[in-house]
């Protein structure tokens, strides 16, 4: 019985240790030093856990397109509570979005903002802004 209980302990401390290990913050994986301002066209809006996406085909200088992957930051629920829902970005829409690339050059960013064509606004970083780095006014 005592075998079985430090092995149901283990397994605990393992799995909760992985999960901690998943959940990355900001500057594991975007350089805040690498700003990016990026329009193009909504490719993909998902609202998904543990962070939603954000795909946009933006036309490049030598008229290649990308697809560019912007991760809004905080969970899908902290994204309900602002007012956003699966229709809140439509595909299709030309949009524009801040935040900070990938360390490793992709094109993906941390997204921290997002502006309609309408001027309206969205802050799509994370609940926390000291996790998002530092805001552009």
């Amino acid at each position: 019985m005592k075998r079985t209980r430090m092995a149901v302990c283990i397994a605990g401390l393992v799995l909760a240790a992985g999960m901690a290990w998943a959940h990355h913050a900001l500057a594991s994986e975007f350089d805040v030093s690498k700003p990016v301002h990026i329009t193009g066209v909504v490719a993909k809006w998902e609202l998904v856990n543990p962070h939603a996406w954000i795909y946009i085909d933006a036309k490049e200088d030598n008229g290649q397109v990308t697809r560019w992957s912007f991760e809004a930051g905080g969970s899908p629920s902290a994204l309900i509570r602002r007012g956003m829902n699966k229709t809140s970005i439509p595909v299709g829409e030309v949009i524009v979005v801040d935040g900070y690339r990938a360390k490793d050059g992709s094109p993906r960013a941390s997204g921290t903002n997002l502006t309609f064509p309408d001027g309206r606004k969205l802050f799509i970083g994370s609940d926390n802004p000291a996790e998002s780095g530092p805001t552009k006014k």
